[in-house]
C-alpha cells in the first residue's frame, strides 16, 4: 500500500528560532527512505480551518515572546479546529513556545497575560530572572512504557506549572524540565507531545520521530503501523556523545 503524510509546519517564520527546523526535515526524510511520500503544509496567519484540518501530524517550534504574541492572536482564530484536532488524536510535536501554547495561559516577563488554547491543565509564566540553559536528559517511559533516555538542549524563560492530571513526557536525569523545581519534562495528552528539548529534537532521538510518523499513519489509514527499521548508527553515536557528557547511562 502506498501511504501519504501531510504534515503541518505551524508557524515556521515566528517559531522556529531555535533550529526546530530540522525537526521537520527529520520526518520528512525518515518518511521518504521508506517511500512513504509526504506533503510539507505551511500553517500561518494566512491559512484557514480546512488548510489546519487537512494535516494528519502537526510541528510547531519555539519563539521570544513577540513572535508569540503574534501567533496567540492568530491561533484564536483557529482554536475550535487545532482543539478539535489534539482531542481526535492527531499527533503533534510542540516544543518551547509551541508546546506553551497548550496550556491554560502564557505570562511574559513584561507582565502580559495570553490565553492560550486550553487543551492541557498547565499554565506558564516568565519571571524574567535566568533562563534554563543547557543540555538535558530525560527518561520517556511514560511515552514508551520502557526506560528510553531522550536528549536534547534547552533554552527556556518560561516555567510550565502542570495541573495534577498532566502525564509528563519524562523524568529528568539531568537538566531542568518544564520548570526548576518538580524534574519532571514535557507532557503527554493522547497523540500530543509537548517539550523544552531543542537540538533539533528528532534528529538525536530518531525513536521519537518513528513514534510519531506510526501513530500519523495508524490514524490516517485505521491500520497498525509496523515502520521498516532504518541505519540510525549515526544519529545513535550523537544520543551517545550527549549522553556521557552528562554522565547518563543510556
Amino acid at each position: 500500500m502506498n501511504y501519504k503524510l501531510t504534515i503541518g509546519w505551524l508557524y515556521p517564520k515566528l517559531m522556529s528560532t531555535y533550529g526546530d527546523r530540522g525537526n521537520v526535515i527529520v520526518l520528512q526524510k525518515r518518511c521518504e527512505w521508506r517511500k512513504i511520500e509526504t506533503e510539507i503544509k505551511i500553517i500561518d496567519t494566512l491559512s484557514t480551518n480546512k488548510d489546519l484540518s487537512s494535516c494528519d501530524l502537526l510541528m510547531m517550534g519555539g519563539a521570544q515572546d513577540t513572535q508569540q504574541e503574534i501567533v496567540a492572536k492568530d491561533l484564536k482564530k483557529k482554536k475550535s479546529t487545532f482543539k478539535k484536532m489534539i482531542e481526535d488524536g492527531t499527533p503533534g510535536l510542540y516544543i518551547c513556545g509551541g508546546f506553551q501554547y497548550l496550556g491554560r495561559y502564557y505570562k511574559t516577563a513584561q507582565g502580559n497575560k495570553l490565553p492560550q488554547l486550553e487543551v492541557l491543565d498547565m499554565y506558564t509564566e516568565n519571571p524574567g530572572r535566568e533562563r534554563l540553559i543547557g543540555n538535558i536528559a530525560i527518561d520517556a517511559q511514560n511515552l514508551f512504557e520502557k526506560r528510553t533516555v531522550l536528549v536534547g538542549f534547552e533554552n527556556h524563560g518560561g516555567r510550565t506549572i502542570p495541573g495534577d492530571n498532566i502525564k509528563p513526557l519524562g523524568r529528568v536525569l539531568r537538566g531542568f524540565g518544564s520548570n526548576d523545581i518538580s524534574k519532571e519534562e514535557g507532557a503527554l495528552y493522547k497523540n500530543t507531545i509537548g517539550t523544552y528539548l531543542h537540538g533539533p529534537i528528532l534528529s538525536k532521538n530518531p525513536v521519537l520521530a518513528d513514534y510519531l510518523i506510526e501513530k500519523a499513519l495508524e490514524l490516517k489509514y485505521k491500520t497498525d503501523i509496523t515502520l521498516e527499521m532504518l541505519d540510525d548508527s549515526l544519529e545513535e553515536k550523537a544520543r551517545m556523545a550527549i549522553a556521557k557528557r552528562l554522565q547518563i547511562a543510556i
